[in-house]
This record gives C-alpha cells, sequence and structure tokens, in this order.
C-alpha cells in the first residue's frame, strides 16, 4: 500500500514540476540568471507536499531550491537549503503570479544589482 501512495504522490510531484516549470518560463531571462535548465527540474514529496528542486548559482544563494505546493492554501512555499539538505530559508503562503519574483529576490537580487552583474562579466 505504501508504494502505491508514493508511486501516486511522485506522479503528483511530476505533474506539479511541469506546472512549475511552466510558471517559471513566463520569465525565461530571470530564471536564466539563476542557472536553471528543463531538465534540472526534480519532482519531490517534502513533508507531504509536492514540488521541485533544482540548483541554483546566483549572487545570494548558490546550491538547492525547493518549490512546495501546499495544496491546503493553494499557494507555494520555497525553501533555500545548505549543503547538507537543510533548509536555511523559507518563504510561506507565495501566489502563483509572485513566484519568479520571491525566488529571484532570495536567489539572484541583490540591493546593487545591476553593478554585481557587471562586475561578474569582468
Amino acid at each position: 500500500m505504501d508504494n502505491i501512495n508514493n508511486n501516486e504522490r511522485y506522479d503528483e510531484a511530476k505533474e506539479m514540476t511541469s506546472y512549475i516549470w511552466k510558471i517559471l518560463r513566463t520569465q525565461p531571462t530571470v530564471f536564466m540568471s539563476w542557472g536553471v535548465m528543463p531538465s534540472d527540474l526534480k519532482p519531490i514529496v517534502k513533508d507531504d507536499m509536492v514540488g521541485c528542486e533544482f540548483e541554483v548559482n546566483g549572487f545570494k544563494h548558490q546550491g538547492k531550491v525547493n518549490i512546495l505546493y501546499n495544496e491546503g492554501e493553494d499557494l507555494f512555499e520555497v525553501r533555500l537549503l545548505d549543503s547538507d539538505g537543510k533548509a536555511i530559508k523559507t518563504e510561506t503562503q507565495i501566489y502563483l503570479d509572485c513566484l519568479v519574483a520571491v525566488i529571484d529576490g532570495l536567489v539572484e537580487r541583490t540591493d546593487n544589482y545591476q553593478e554585481d552583474v557587471e562586475n561578474s562579466l569582468q
């Protein structure tokens, strides 16, 4: 019985990963600045939520990011993970139309973003 439930939840996670990808690709230059490609998104099930995990290489965070869907609230949760896989920062109650901006604020966008970009290109 557990394997059936696990398989069903994993299938839900795959569907949610596809949905999250559709949200991210509405702003391709933003998610590309994190160093993310479609093949990088891995379906996950955590804390009874489904979603995806991927690695980023942003100015503010380098490492894993989890995007989880809270079905009861119909909202998303974003977790930044350390190298041991422990959440170091969590943002909850994120509406789908704010998802990219929230992740960008956690991963990439600095106070001196334009200057940071120019310096990284030198």
